[in-house]
């Protein structure tokens, strides 16, 4: 196993930069750096030296012996001054030491999903961690930074462990008298699992939603005051705004976080009926991502019927309300009337949608769950035929195991590995 070695703070000048190091030679790389050995665990002041003695940095340097550390390895952290000269030099001499090599982008984190440290779904959750934005992303990150995933798959896992257990009890003693019915533990033990199931399953799209971000999309005819709106709301000038008709045909994103939460306001074309072709496009565009997004702000006349329909949670405004005598319900971008107003109620919405999102926050860890919900209803119908049946309903138990597996990264991931450490920095 290679040592390797890799910036671990951000790239560029900073106040402080860390320079991690991890495998067998890991230590030794420490003691050719300085002339003082700091103690195993432990940490010092060092002064670090190159190849010819000469003074690079004096750095704080913390050690960590296997299997007590990130990777699971022998770790060593050089905390240096965040001079990129610095940072180069140090690199420089970490290079020229036998048996170290450069770390690939996730490599440090891939060591410690090898080593045990983390499961994959830890490994997920500190991708998203690093990624977050907002207060929401963060705590959720950090629950499936925890663990979380991983001791709740491990606990559904043992229990269909053991009532595959019992029902495998009972095929092998098939030609005997049993004497004790284990259907309705059997049955008590997957209910229990389903339950669990289909609740994380459920809450999944949330758990998504505040991973990616809510959409909500401002919809309405043209020149009726979208993009004043949404520049208004994203505190900038994010879309052209003109009096002519049209303007947008593209559809612009804006990402803030609103109330904690990760939101991309969309401006859409206006809605109308057109011979442009261009146009046409963005229009067709505009409908559809306006009929996915989360919430849909409508800027209509009272007579008017939106061209999309208005669903749960939708917001109805009247435009433009600095040119209008009935300006109760309407709102102005150009003067800012009602956007307080509008901003509380985006946030109330999504605040309720999303008051219990699932532990679970990607696609690939909903398709493992349904896989497993599956497996377990297919299992229960099978064993309420009867016992000549329970080496269908095992197999079935089986499956719905494997795909738990499968969540946590304990089976048939390798093909998944190189697309989520590739989104690491070096230093991860």
């Amino acid at each position: 196993m290679d040592t390797i070695f890799a910036l671990a703070s951000a790239q560029g000048k900073a106040g402080v930069s860390v320079v991690r190091v991890s495998g067998p030679q890991a230590l030794e790389a420490m003691n050719a750096l300085s002339k003082t050995p700091v103690p195993v665990p432990g940490r010092g002041l060092r002064v670090l030296t190159d190849a010819a003695g000469s003074p690079l940095d004096e750095a704080l340097v913390l050690s960590f012996a296997a299997p007590h550390s990130f990777t699971g390895e022998d770790v060593v952290e050089f905390q240096v001054h965040g001079s990129t000269a610095v940072v180069s030099a140090l690199l420089e001499r970490l290079g020229q030491l036998d048996g170290l090599r450069h770390a690939e982008p996730g490599e440090f984190t891939r060591r410690a999903l090898e080593n045990g440290q983390l499961d994959l779904a830890q490994v997920e959750g500190l991708a998203d961690l690093i990624d977050a934005e907002t207060e929401a992303q963060r705590k959720q990150a950090q629950v499936v930074l925890s663990g979380a995933i991983g001791k709740l798959a491990e606990r559904w896992r043992d229990d269909l462990i053991r009532a595959a257990s019992l029902i495998e009890v009972t095929i092998d003693f098939a030609d005997e008298e049993v004497p004790v019915d284990v259907t309705p533990e059997v049955s008590s033990l997957l209910a229990g699992v389903q339950k669990d199931l289909e609740t994380e399953v459920a809450g999944v799209k949330i758990a998504e939603r505040i991973r990616s971000g809510f959409e909500v999309a401002i919809v309405g005819a043209p020149n009726v005051g979208k993009s004043t709106l949404l520049n208004a709301l994203a505190g900038r000038e994010a879309a052209i705004t003109s009096e002519y008709a049209g303007t947008t045909r593209d559809i612009i994103e804006v990402k803030m976080d609103l109330a904690g939460l990760p939101v991309t306001l969309l401006d859409t074309a206006g809605l109308r009926d057109t011979e442009d072709h261009v146009e046409s496009i963005g229009i067709a565009l505009a409908r559809k991502r306006a009929e996915n997004a989360d919430i849909r702000v409508f800027l209509a006349e009272a007579s008017e019927t939106p061209d999309v329909e208005m669903q749960d949670g939708d917001i109805r405004l009247l435009p433009k309300a600095d040119a209008r005598d009935d300006a109760e319900d309407a709102i102005s971008g150009k003067t800012g009337q009602g956007i307080d107003r509008l901003v509380e109620h985006i946030a109330t919405v999504l605040k309720s949608r999303s008051a219990h999102p699932g532990i679970s926050t990607r696609n690939r860890h909903r398709e493992a769950l349904s896989s497993a919900l599956k497996s377990l209803h297919q299992a229960q119908s099978v064993l309420e035929l009867g016992p000549e049946h329970y080496d269908l309903a095992a197999e079935d138990m089986r499956s719905a195991i494997r795909s738990l597996e499968l969540l946590v990264g304990r089976v048939g991931v390798e093909n998944l590995l190189d697309e989520i450490f590739s989104s690491f920095c070096l230093g991860k």
